[in-house]
């Protein structure tokens, strides 16, 4: 399992066990602005360094 995989496994997870206690619009939105706000913080060289991988690994 690739690491992305593994991560987007763990922010569901998260995203299901918040569901009860705060909700599931909320959770929605720690589910998907989390990553969102990673993603943003990087440099655009990283973003651009990010992309390119992901890129690299689709065509294996």
């Amino acid at each position: 399992m690739s690491t992305r995989t593994k991560i987007m496994i763990g922010g569901v997870a998260v995203g299901l066990l918040l569901m009860p206690f705060i909700g599931f619009w909320l959770s929605l939105l720690v589910v998907i602005g989390v990553p969102t706000v990673a993603y943003l913080m990087l440099d655009p060289s990283q973003r651009r360094r990010l992309r390119r991988v992901s890129r690299r690994e689709i065509g294996r």
